[in-house]
């Protein structure tokens, strides 16, 4: 894992020098018809300087001067002729009317793009009318993504503020060699499904030093992900960082060699999560790490299910997903439920493979009730100091 985080960052490290070193032909979006008043329409005018930028054959830097641009869906295509730069110094603001972008699956979508830097700036997508469409059992649009990778290698994503998603902030979907690094991702505690970071089906992901506070997972990490870094997270409030939920399908892709460490998660429903349907798959998530965790009055700091079963779609069946060789680590702090450590398994795909070495969660009540741990059709070994008591 050591050697991937250390390729994973010397190749976008390398990225960025080259495009320090080449001389870069500027496409200001100002140049293409686009205005910082914060309500002329300016889509057009971004995908006309995308076009011309990703047909340049001298390095291509896409720019977003200071201002306050409004944008509908921006579908920004690829393959390019160089790498790419893209650079916000502005902002970038949804219309008022959610259905603006509400019907489409993306907002800002790259698509099949390789060597791409995306840099600085805000976005925010105005959710709270989509929000309160959802919660009042109307009849909503899917809702958009905010910034979705798809089908793109070798990118950057630095320094970026996503406010008020609609639905999930940063998406990559079928993608590899990306680094995510000092973004801001806000959203309130109550907003629906507004994942930060949702990565799936993709490969060598680095995710680092980053402030997520959403109303859903931190990060979700979904089928097919694999070879991931994710370090110095500040997460909360939000549902934690999850590895799920797995399973929705028979024939699934795996989870594999995924780290988090150096993080805090400071009031959020979960701490680490792994969670997998109530259903015959396929599928399997193995070689975790969770290391060097500090949880501040977190609901579950610790927590497998493989019981997910929303609305009772799946009575009386059992995870097929086979959970192995998932290690916690120095992991302290403090638990809002007994359960500190709770891994409720699968009957018919028991866990195993799990290490507990040198954890210390006290549980946070006023009645001074102890934290315990949970199993079932779970096996594995401790190390070290366990609190609460391992129960294996």
């Amino acid at each position: 894992m050591a050697n991937f985080k250390t390729m994973t960052h010397t190749s976008v490290s390398l990225l960025f020098l080259l495009c320090l070193l080449c001389p870069c032909l500027a496409y200001n979006v100002v140049s293409f018809g686009a205005r910082g008043d914060g309500w002329t329409d300016s889509t057009s005018a971004f995908l006309r300087a995308w076009s011309a930028a990703c047909r340049s054959t001298s390095q291509p830097n896409v720019y977003v001067p200071r201002g306050t641009y409004l944008v509908r869906t921006l579908n920004l295509y690829g393959p390019c002729q160089r790498r790419m730069e893209f650079r916000i110094d502005g902002t970038l603001v949804a219309p008022a009317n959610y259905n603006a972008i509400g019907n489409s699956e993306f907002w800002i979508m790259f698509y099949k793009v390789s060597g791409l830097s995306v840099y600085g700036g805000t976005i925010n997508a105005k959710g709270h009318g989509y929000w309160s469409c959802r919660k009042g059992g109307k009849s909503c649009p899917q809702g958009a993504r905010s910034i979705q990778f798809m089908w793109c290698n070798n990118v950057l994503l630095k320094g970026l503020t996503s406010l008020h998603s609609q639905r999930v902030h940063v998406g990559i979907g079928y993608s590899s060699n990306v680094r995510v690094e000092k973004v801001k991702i806000t959203a309130p505690s109550g907003s629906p499904n507004t994942d930060g970071i949702h990565v799936q089906n993709s490969r060598g992901i680095t995710i680092y030093g980053s402030i997520i506070q959403t109303g859903d997972d931190c990060i979700s990490i979904g089928p097919g992900s694999m070879n991931m870094w994710i370090e110095q997270i500040g997460c909360g409030p939000g549902h934690g960082i999850s590895i799920g939920s797995l399973g929705s399908s028979n024939n699934e892709a795996g989870v594999a060699n995924i780290t988090v460490t150096n993080s805090v998660f400071t009031k959020t429903q979960n701490g680490v999560r792994i969670k997998s349907w109530a259903r015959p798959s396929g599928g399997y998530a193995r070689n975790l790490m969770f290391t060097n965790l500090i949880m501040r009055n977190v609901g579950y700091p610790i927590l497998i299910d493989q019981n997910y079963c929303p609305h009772n779609n799946c009575p009386r069946q059992n995870s097929g997903v086979k959970v192995s060789q998932v290690t916690y680590k120095n992991v302290k702090g403090t638990s809002s439920t007994q359960q500190a450590i709770k891994f409720d398994c699968s009957y018919s795909n028991p866990c195993t493979g799990i290490r507990l070495q040198d954890i210390k969660l006290t549980h946070n009540d006023r009645f001074r009730r102890p934290a315990v741990s949970y199993c079932r059709n779970a096996r594995g070994r401790r190390g070290g100091t366990v609190i609460p008591r391992s129960c294996f």
